[in-house]
């Protein structure tokens, strides 16, 4: 048994499987519920083709168009959405519970960058030696970026301990 090729795209003419379709002529106009055979007849008269461009509907809504302009629209309207949408990156910053005023606002300025490009923010708080049985003051610094960026970022993730590292994580709001 041979089966045709499946093809993507809308179905078109002879490869419109419902008996009756609703249908809307070139200039946009309702001709009503007809015969599809019909239909294709009349498109063809005016030298286009019957596609369908609701397939759901009952009956199925089918519109006089050129199938290679129809097509080649859809690509370029498909490849503008894709094209234009922006992907939702993690950023990292890593510092360290110790750090100095200055590098401190250095870090804020990059934070204040990447959440306003729309990213998340991986905020990064290493403890070395020592420094891990003070994790408090670790704790008291992540607290003071969430505060100093409560305008412009929501905290998606409350910090937490992972091994010698403790994490937060800040979304734009």
């Amino acid at each position: 048994m041979n089966t045709p090729p499946v093809k993507s795209g809308p179905r078109y003419n002879e490869f419109i499987q419902s008996e009756k379709v609703r249908v809307i002529d070139e200039e946009g106009e309702n001709l009503g519920v007809m015969y599809t055979r019909e239909a294709i007849a009349q498109a063809a008269e005016v030298g286009l083709d019957l596609v369908e461009v609701s397939p759901n509907a009952d009956p199925p809504v089918c519109k006089f168009l050129d199938v290679g302009k129809y097509k080649y629209e859809a690509q370029k309207k498909a490849n503008l959405a894709r094209k234009s949408q922006k992907t939702q990156e993690i950023k990292e910053i890593k510092m360290r519970p110790n750090i100095d005023d200055h590098d401190y606002m250095t870090k804020m300025k990059k934070i204040v960058e990447f959440i306003g490009e729309g990213d998340k923010v991986k905020v990064t708080l290493r403890f070395r030696g020592r420094e891990l049985s003070h994790q408090q003051l670790g704790m008291a610094l992540l607290q003071r970026v969430a505060e100093d960026m409560t305008e412009t970022a929501k905290v998606e993730a409350y910090p937490r301990m992972e091994g010698r590292q403790m994490l937060m994580v800040l979304a734009p709001k």
